[in-house]
């Protein structure tokens, strides 16, 4: 079986292994570069393989709270991608060590080794002076980056969407069990969401070199629609009629309290907090043209992308007939 002889070029991907990380994984492969994914258990990426030619897509072993184990997958790198995160703590993956002390470690292993160019993954509405501390350490974790790595380029996406993603999947799931679905705040939260092969095909673009060095890029869809909008085009979608209910900021911070305790927390009271800021592409990136249309991506609509896994919700799944 012929091996891979392509680019001699090597990117290693921390969290490759993510719903953002295999598009990214398969975009950098279709480049033609090595790609090196460094993922907690290696053993679980067997399926990333297959998005490369043979021998193109190296599974390795690393974890952002041990150094050495970071060291290790950046040696003989030419670039980096960090897209780890966690949308709620659990254990020892903490907001400050994952996602601030985590992106330093990566960033100065990074710089150490010589690598020529780094993509870091934030998070529209990173704010060091947020209440939630998951925007306080997304913040901390941009400026680590560009102290160990002044050169690094930094994306920020707002939700993004896609066949595995945790937005639009969770609520459409909700449907099946619940005869309503809960707008936090009344549902007026702005979003811009962006699919995932939008955000993949930047962040493949930044490792070509087409992306200012020491700057943040700040992703979002061409839509711009409130809480209570991403809702009812997911109901109309999956033809389902739910009641959209809406509950006030601080039943929502309650409950987001209590049931941040469970495992797999289906709502945390950071995420809450969150929701009280719109998450979409701010005036001064668009000005600077540092967005996907800046990069002269054209970012794909829900409206296009959106029924092509949705569809699995309705009650007889792709059988169910359209209403007119």
């Amino acid at each position: 079986m012929q091996q891979f002889s392509g680019s001699e070029k090597r990117v290693t991907v921390f969290g490759g292994s993510g719903f953002v990380g295999r598009h990214v994984v398969r975009a950098l492969a279709k480049r033609g570069y090595r790609v090196r994914v460094a993922v907690r258990r290696p053993d679980l990426a067997g399926h990333l393989r297959p998005l490369g030619a043979v021998g193109q897509i190296q599974p390795v072993q690393a974890n952002l709270r041990y150094p050495d184990s970071v060291i290790a997958a950046v040696a003989d790198a030419d670039f980096v991608v960090n897209l780890v995160g966690i949308l709620h703590e659990s254990g020892a993956q903490k907001f400050d060590a994952v996602q601030a002390g985590g992106a330093a470690i990566v960033a100065r292993a990074a710089k150490q080794a010589g690598v020529e160019r780094l993509v870091h993954m934030s998070a529209i509405g990173a704010n060091a002076d947020s209440e939630a501390a998951y925007a306080r350490s997304k913040a901390e974790g941009e400026a680590a980056v560009l102290r160990e790595f002044p050169e690094a380029m930094i994306v920020r996406p707002s939700i993004v969407f896609g066949q595995e993603d945790a937005f639009f999947n969770r609520f459409a799931a909700m449907t099946r069990i619940s005869p309503f679905l809960p707008l936090i705040g009344g549902g007026k939260t702005k979003f811009q969401p962006v699919f995932v092969g939008d955000v993949a095909e930047a962040i493949a673009m930044g490792i070509d070199g087409k992306m200012q060095p020491g700057k943040v890029y700040e992703l979002g869809g061409p839509d711009v629609a409130s809480f209570k909008e991403c809702l009812e085009l997911m109901l109309k979608i999956t033809l389902r009629k739910r009641l959209l209910l809406s509950i006030p900021w601080g039943l929502a911070e309650f409950q987001g309290k209590v049931l941040g305790l469970l495992p797999n927390a289906p709502l945390t009271h950071d995420q809450v907090l969150m929701l009280k800021s719109d998450n979409v592409v701010g005036t001064a990136a668009k000005a600077d043209k540092r967005t996907l249309t800046g990069l002269g991506i054209s970012p794909h609509s829900m409206e296009a992308i959106l029924p092509t896994y949705l569809i699995q919700y309705r009650e007889r799944g792709q059988f169910e007939p359209e209403i007119s």
